[in-house]
Parts: structure tokens; C-alpha cells; sequence
């Protein structure tokens, strides 16, 4: 850890936006990671968490996508 932090604090960014209640962040200074735990709280961006992060990333994305399928087809029937 950075003297800065230890004097100032972190100076904490989000680093990846995993879902709209999901983040990982990373320290300006000293590049500490943390992300959101299941309580919404921040906890230490561990490999387990890094891993569990990764896969909700992939649910999301697919989930998101998906709706975004639905709407356009719907929008394409309506118009047709």
C-alpha cells in the first residue's frame, strides 16, 4: 500500500461495471481491487470473487442481450 493511501485514504474508481448492482473498483495509488459483495458492501477482489464476477458478467451479458433480441423482433412483427 501507497504512503498516500495510508495518510489519505484510497482514491477508489470504478474499474468494471459487472451488472447495474455489481462493481469492481481499483485504487488511483496503490491499484488495491475491491468489488460488491452480496450485501452490497465492499470486500477484497480475491480470485474467487474475480471468478464469480466473471460468470455473472457472462449471465448478464447473455440475459441482456437476449431482451434486446425480443424487442427488436417484436418491434420488426409490428411493423411488417
Amino acid at each position: 500500500m501507497s504512503v498516500y493511501c495510508n495518510i489519505f485514504g484510497h482514491r477508489f474508481e470504478v474499474s468494471k461495471k459487472v451488472t447495474y448492482h455489481v462493481s469492481e473498483y481499483k485504487c488511483d495509488n496503490c491499484s488495491k481491487e475491491l468489488t460488491t459483495n452480496s450485501d452490497g458492501g465492499l470486500i477484497e477482489l480475491t480470485p474467487k470473487f474475480r471468478e464469480i464476477n466473471s460468470i455473472l458478467f457472462r449471465i448478464y451479458s447473455k440475459r441482456q442481450a437476449r431482451q434486446i433480441r425480443k424487442e427488436l423482433h417484436k418491434a420488426y412483427k409490428i411493423s411488417s
